[in-house]
């Protein structure tokens, strides 16, 4: 077995022969704890001066110092011994208790080492949630202080964009550029035609329209002269001022 610092918390470290695990029982279960390799036993106890003496285990009721004894035993699983100052015969003062489960031993936590890991947990659990919590903290001068979450993004990704209303459609986007294209048609109309792609273009015989004689555009043109030239209606003269009769 590795030496072990007894320098140590012994409630951090364990123990364990595998060579005694399969013969474990309560007749030797003290034997197997007192071997020299258990950081666990003090070799200055009245156990060690039995052991040498080869004296049985009652002879400890009879002397004063410190001592291991079995508390209780399950087996083939769970054994507990306690290490205690004896005193007197019938005074005896508890000072550790250690507990072997499937050959492995472990030194039972006291009371006040229990309270303090506990209350140790919270404080750190309590600091950590802290620490989580200023992480989220902003502060700007404008705005002041809010919340940013790394959540609240997800959140915000994951609700569906509502859709802006269309406006009506007018009559140039409803036909496109069709309109256009045929009035364009109609005013400008080709003069060459290509039947099929590669093909020479073709001359397209556009109809004139007959023009009017010159000379009867000339007759238009003299009427409305005439009228126009024709004397206006003489405009009636003023009534005459008569003298009233006194």
């Amino acid at each position: 077995m590795a030496s072990v610092d007894f320098r140590d918390n012994l409630l951090g470290i364990s123990w364990v022969d595998s060579g005694w695990v399969p013969i474990l029982n309560p007749g030797n279960v003290l034997d197997y704890f007192s071997e020299r390799s258990n950081p666990f036993y003090d070799r200055t106890c009245n156990n060690e001066i039995v052991k040498m003496q080869r004296l049985t285990l009652e002879h400890l009721n009879q002397m004063v110092g410190v001592e291991y004894i079995l508390l209780h035993a399950q087996e083939p699983i769970l054994y507990i011994i306690r290490k205690q100052q004896r005193q007197t015969p019938t005074q005896v003062i508890p000072l550790a208790d250690y507990y072997i489960i499937a050959g492995v031993v472990y030194q039972a936590p006291d009371l006040g080492t229990v309270i303090s890991s506990r209350v140790l947990s919270a404080v750190h659990g309590i600091q950590s949630a802290f620490d989580e919590a200023m992480s989220y903290c902003r502060y700007h001068p404008s705005k002041g202080y809010w919340w940013h979450f790394k959540d609240q993004e997800e959140r915000e990704k994951a609700k569906p964009k509502s859709k802006k209303k269309e406006e009506p459609s007018s009559l140039f986007q409803r036909h496109r550029v069709d309109t256009l294209l045929l009035d364009l048609r109609s005013k400008f109309p080709p003069t060459f035609y290509q039947p099929k792609p590669g093909e020479k273009p073709i001359p397209v015989e556009v109809k004139k329209e007959p023009e009017p004689p010159t000379e009867a555009v000339k007759q238009e043109e003299r009427e409305p002269a005439t009228k126009s030239s024709a004397p206006a209606p003489a405009s009636k003269p003023p009534p005459e001022k008569r003298a009233r009769l006194q």
